[in-house]
């Protein structure tokens, strides 16, 4: 199965792999979202994302990136 958007924690270690010369800060939201939506096993639906996914995601991947 998939990703998902409530899967931050798996997504936070994607984008880490990534991307992993990318401060987690210096990304907005909008490459965020679009940076999760292009990630090869994600699977959920592109419009279910708000706000909070994002900043979980974003210090998820902060605190992977520590």
């Amino acid at each position: 199965m998939g990703l998902r958007w409530a899967d931050i924690q798996d997504i936070a270690l994607e984008l880490l792999e990534k991307y992993p010369e990318t401060d987690p800060l210096s990304v907005n939201f909008v490459d965020l979202r679009n940076w999760v939506v292009e990630l090869a096993e994600f699977e959920d639906d592109p419009n279910r994302c708000g706000e909070k996914i994002l900043e979980a995601i974003q210090a998820a991947w902060i605190e992977e990136a520590d």
